[in-house]
């Protein structure tokens, strides 16, 4: 049964070549650029009241995602997570409200669950059977999961440095763990390294053309759940971007097929002051980042010194009116304990980076008193346990 997807061509956004849809060669083999699929709006046959009626998981908006026959859909319920209002959180930002969007309530705890899904789907939907990643853990325990659902073989390349719980949980999947000395960018040499001569199918980040598209469905959802409105700000957790864009995306999608008649919220990257390279292109007017030499942070799932998609990331902050943050590891442990102990929410030390940005723009006097701000809290605290606990007692 068709999934009544109105796809029409992948696209690079380096050198305008239009793929095919059926395309399974990433990035794009014209000039290794990032690939991003295209939709005909103009052919949805649904309305906003036939997407509100569905439940179930982020393929209630199977017309705006990239995957044709609904039997090449791996899911485990991944989206449809809560909007949670915090008012105490409001108070001490001097807010109307604060909205913490709660992606740790996805099958593996995090955002990472709607890309793999979509990623692991098109692998299926290509007749690929085996599928492979660098990551800084949670990414590769999404693929892992996802991977072994749809019963394909899984590589995943973690450093030394990723969590505990994502390596054993990895393992545990079935998936094959390949553990790099170094950071990410090494893990992703390795991997690069081992997939040319393997032919296996990327699910990497900005490397599939599929990830970033099933991370747009936060943004559907967050607009949905505001009642088919935008809050007047998203502070977004950036490592690599790719959910950031997807807000963008979501935005200029339902904005096309006339379901939303609003400004766009304001975009705010927020990164750990070790490795910020794209809040330093944004205050500084660049339209790239540098790459960092020497990233260092606590928030490892930030710890991404040359993201690729930086052009794509500075203009949806420029094209929204958004703006840049960086913020100590410290300020994100409390930001995170500060959410635990006044919302309830547990955040890992990534996401808290998100809301500790929040309160630095608060300090700044940037909110006038009647905003909305959404902050991401792209992942659980369980992934971040061990350095909240002791933070929480010091």
């Amino acid at each position: 049964m068709s999934t009544g997807s109105v796809i029409k061509d992948i696209a690079c956004r380096s050198c305008g070549t239009n793929h095919s849809v059926a395309l399974d060669e990433y990035p794009c083999p014209e000039c290794g650029g990032i690939l991003s699929p295209q939709y005909d709006l103009s052919s949805v046959s649904v309305e906003r009241a036939d997407i509100e009626r569905r439940r179930g998981s982020m393929w209630r908006y199977r017309e705006l995602l990239p995957i044709r026959e609904q039997r090449n859909i791996i899911s485990m319920g991944e989206g449809e997570t809560p909007l949670i209002d915090c008012p105490r959180l409001a108070d001490r930002l001097g807010v109307k409200r604060v909205l913490i969007k709660d992606e740790g309530q996805n099958p593996t705890n995090t955002f990472k669950d709607r890309g793999l899904a979509a990623a692991i789907s098109a692998a299926v939907e290509r007749d690929e059977t085996t599928v492979a990643l660098p990551s800084a853990g949670n990414a590769g325990q999404a693929a892992s999961a996802y991977a072994a659902r749809a019963g394909l073989d899984c590589h995943v390349y973690l450093n030394h440095q990723a969590g505990a719980v994502q390596k054993q949980l990895v393992r545990a999947h079935g998936a094959e763990l390949h553990l790099v000395d170094g950071r990410i960018t090494e893990a992703a040499a390795a991997f690069a390294s081992d997939r040319e001569e393997s032919g296996w199918a990327s699910v990497s980040s900005f490397h599939t053309p599929f990830r970033h598209d099933g991370k747009k469905t936060m943004g559907y959802e967050v607009y949905e759940q505001l009642g088919w409105d935008t809050p007047d700000e998203i502070v977004y957790p950036t490592g690599g971007g790719v959910g950031l864009v997807g807000f963008w995306r979501a935005y200029r999608d339902l904005q096309s097929l006339g379901w939303l008649d609003a400004e766009p919220p304001r975009l705010v990257v927020a990164q750990a002051e070790g490795v910020a390279p794209v809040v330093e292109a944004i205050q500084n007017g660049w339209e790239q980042h540098e790459p960092w030499d020497c990233p260092h942070s606590i928030a490892k799932g930030l710890e991404i010194p040359d993201p690729g998609a930086s052009p794509w990331i500075i203009e949806a902050v420029n094209r929204t009116g958004g703006d840049g943050v960086a913020v100590s590891d410290s300020n994100g442990l409390d930001a995170a304990i500060t959410a635990a102990q006044q919302a309830g929410v547990e955040m890992c030390v990534p996401s808290a980076v998100a809301l500790a940005g929040a309160f630095a723009r608060a300090a700044d006097g940037t909110y006038d008193g009647d905003e909305t701000i959404v902050v991401v809290n792209t992942g659980a605290g369980c992934k971040s346990a061990g350095r909240l606990g002791p933070h929480a007692r010091s």
